[in-house]
């Protein structure tokens, strides 16, 4: 079963794309930081027109579904999904 590796650029492009959809706005008009912490798990800070709001892991995981299918023709689910740390966050998508 191959896999496919998200880069940490590509989950911020995913989420970009993702929220100036729902949010109907230019993807440029979206700035994205990931992070980790021990307490809250992977998270990613999204501002838009000036104002910010929390992803957690699983809205995340929606964005890089539907980015996967957009950019990669690739259909997974939830479970195919799941993020790693090592020097920067990654994104396994098993296919």
């Amino acid at each position: 079963m191959p896999a496919t590796i998200l880069s940490m650029d590509e989950i911020i492009n995913a989420i970009c794309l993702h929220m100036a959809e729902r949010k109907a706005v230019r993807v440029a008009d979206v700035q994205v930081e990931l992070s980790w912490e021990e307490d809250t798990g992977y998270t990613a800070e999204v501002w838009i027109q000036g104002r910010s709001q929390y992803l957690v892991e699983s809205n995340m995981i929606e964005a890089v579904l539907r980015y996967v299918h957009s950019e990669y023709g690739i259909r997974a689910y939830r479970e195919d999904v799941r993020l790693e740390l090592d020097e920067e966050i990654t994104a396994i998508v098993n296919t």
